[in-house]
């Protein structure tokens, strides 16, 4: 006979797919619904931040509620022993139990992660392992368990939390939006450090995720480097019992370098480090920040499709041996962390080019992440413009003068840029959208976007005639501003002018028109 009714069996493997699954997928939301029943409220259709809203929920409160209220019945039932549980119930009331711990002390976690963000706390210190460590016991405390309380394993059970308390906090926070395009990125920031499988991971990943490179690619303006700080400032560190502290402080543990900006010469130096006297100018040895990144960190590199062909060589080397040279020296050093790198360009494009190499490619596309563009993420949901302009201007202005920005902002869009206006700028571009008009209550491009696809279409004779009709009506029309004129010059009747005008384009040629040269 089994332990658990087959309700509550279904309820428990719930609750197991919210411990290992990933959050920002739709199964999440579906896990909660089948754990909570009909006391499942419907919020969003995926985990994602507002700029009004926090990262709680009332069906998360009512989740901890219950998965109390089951740890301790079923505690009660398993010492009762009338059934001896099986492998799988035993496993299930440890995921339980899991669950309940971590909720717990999540508000200790964040807590901890905010005071060494700010410099408060600088030895990573967490007192509160200790009631951690009580906690689980006693939870642990039912026949066939006593193995899940053994110290190793639950001192890392503990980093894993802090791990897992981070990561979601960092991806939740730093990748903004609500369209299907940012959740599937945020998924696949949360699989770029825990994988596919939590429990594998768990188990013996934890260690080994520096191992393999990570390659973040999509337009400029993206997020590239949030999206590689999200997952550097995620990594697991060990937390030592006898200290009561994490082996590194998680806010240090990212090193972007920008290689577009540096000169091939200074990019050696940087990246590997020099000798004194390696070249004119070195008057001491230099440590790179291949050397100075730790076990637990995080070496980016962001426009890695610009570097020359011998520091791709070099750079080659680290990836296939995680060694390297300082220039100036013959003797190796290690490089201990993880290796990131973005791009906007066309890597592929590159290789036939024979601009990158293809080997170093490989070797970066392990592990690989694209970032979505505003448009992708308007196409999919448009309410996500204004959600963004108000994440945007709450960054710039005092709580109460939000509103007031974003409707001013959405209002200048609408009127001069039109819906359509496909932001080749991405949120980068918004962003100085938002700040112009924030300065000069007004925002022109500084450059034009692409053709909108109609000269094209021209050319490959994908038009209809009412299409080429209403976009020559309202060409003309953008440079007469009177139909009659228009219906004259067309040799149609005035009523066919008006009728045919496209309001929308003809926004964007009058804008065009007025602001010729705006920056």
């Amino acid at each position: 006979m089994a332990v658990f009714s087959p309700d509550e069996t279904a309820f428990l493997e719930a609750v197991s797919e919210l411990v290992y699954g990933n959050p920002f997928l739709p199964a999440r939301i579906a896990a909660e619904k089948a754990a909570l029943g009909p006391a499942f409220v419907p919020l969003q259709e995926v985990w994602t931040a507002q700029p009004r809203h926090d990262d709680e929920n009332v069906n998360v409160q009512r989740l901890a509620a219950r998965t109390e209220q089951a740890a301790a019945v079923f505690q009660q039932r398993f010492r009762a022993g009338r059934t001896p549980p099986t492998g799988y119930e035993l496993q299930l009331y440890q995921d339980l139990i899991t669950y309940v711990v971590y909720y717990r002390h999540q508000a200790n976690f964040l807590d901890l992660m905010q005071r060494t963000d700010d410099g408060s706390e600088t030895g990573c210190a967490a007192p509160f392992f200790d009631r951690f460590i009580a906690d689980m016991a006693e939870l642990c405390d039912v026949p066939g368990l006593g193995r899940a309380a053994e110290p190793a394993d639950l001192v890392h059970l503990f980093a894993c939390f802090y791990q897992v308390r981070r990561a979601f906090w960092r991806i939740f926070r730093f990748l903004i939006g609500g369209s299907m395009a940012t959740a599937r990125l945020r998924a696949a920031v949360w699989q770029s450090v825990f994988t596919h499988d939590a429990h594998r991971y768990r188990r013996c990943l934890y260690g080994r995720m520096r191992d393999i490179p990570l390659l973040v690619t999509g337009p400029s303006g993206t997020g590239k480097e949030l999206v590689a700080r999200a997952v550097a400032l995620s990594s697991y560190i060990p937390f030592a019992a006898a200290s009561r502290r994490f082996a590194a402080r998680p806010a240090d543990q990212f090193s972007p370098l920008n290689l577009s900006a540096l000169s091939p010469a200074l990019i050696e130096s940087e990246l590997f480090g020099h000798r004194r006297g390696a070249f004119t100018g070195a008057s001491g040895d230099h440590v790179g920040w291949l050397e100075q990144v730790g076990p637990h960190g995080m070496v980016f590199l962001d426009e890695i499709g610009d570097i020359q062909p011998g520091i791709q060589v070099k750079l080659l080397r680290v990836l296939e041996t995680r060694t390297f040279y300082r220039l100036g020296e013959t003797a190796p050093r290690g490089f201990a962390g993880k290796f990131a790198a973005a791009t906007s360009r066309d890597l592929d494009h590159e290789i036939a080019e024979a601009r990158f190499r293809q080997d170093l490619y490989y070797r970066l596309c392990a592990d690989r992440i694209r970032t979505p563009s505003l448009q992708e993420q308007i196409a999919d949901d448009p309410s996500q413009l204004s959600v963004l302009v108000e994440y945007l201007a709450r960054r710039l202005v005092e709580e109460e003068e939000v509103d007031a920005l974003t409707n001013e902002v959405m209002a200048w869009i609408e009127r001069r840029l039109g819906p359509d206006y496909p932001w080749p700028g991405n949120v980068r571009e918004l962003d100085q959208c938002v700040r112009n008009i924030l300065v000069r209550s007004e925002y022109y491009p500084g450059r034009r976007p692409a053709s909108d696809g109609f000269e094209d279409a021209f050319r490959a004779g994908k038009l209809s005639a009412d299409e080429v009709l209403s976009r020559y009506c309202t060409q003309v029309y953008a440079l007469t501003g009177n139909y009659q004129e228009t219906a004259r010059r067309l040799g149609l009747d005035h009523r066919t002018v008006k009728a045919r005008i496209d309001e929308r384009l003809l926004t964007r040629l009058r804008s065009a028109r007025e602001h010729p040269e705006q920056p």
